[in-house]
């Protein structure tokens, strides 16, 4: 499965990708002041609900506009799914 994280000024929105396939999806609030661990233990529980084990997930992928928490996502990706998230920005090369 793949989590697709979109981090934005007031929302971060998640997905759950089985295939092509679009599952469970959520809304969090935008917070520059929550730590990696309150993120990942959202993510977490909000797996656990979904009845999808945090192992299920293989691939993450995350794009933001709050650079402040893409560092903070990585993180929770490295630490809470054993992945490294691909990180998809605006800047060209």
């Amino acid at each position: 499965m793949l989590l697709a994280i979109d981090i934005g000024n007031t929302n971060v929105t998640l997905g759950l990708y089985d295939g092509n396939t679009l599952g469970p999806r959520w809304r969090l609030a935008t917070d520059h002041g929550r730590m990696q661990d309150e993120y990942g233990s959202l993510l977490i529980g909000l797996l656990r609900q979904a009845k999808v084990s945090p192992a299920d997930v293989q691939a993450v992928a995350i794009a933001s506009v709050v650079p402040p928490l893409t560092g903070v996502f990585v993180e929770v990706g490295r630490r809470f799914l054993r992945c490294e998230p691909l990180v998809v920005d605006g800047a060209c090369e």
